[in-house]
């Protein structure tokens, strides 16, 4: 990732992914449904 991205560019996309999961946990824990992104359940 070094080869394209620098310290700060890769910290950062660090932290949206953390923000991204933990985002899905908390609609997760609390029921909720997201009204941007449906997800289709699978059987």
């Amino acid at each position: 990732m070094k080869e394209h991205f620098s310290e700060e560019q890769i910290l950062e996309l660090g932290m949206m992914i953390g923000q991204f999961i933990g985002f899905g946990r908390l609609l997760m824990v609390l029921d909720l449904q997201s009204k941007f992104c449906p997800v289709e359940d699978t059987p």
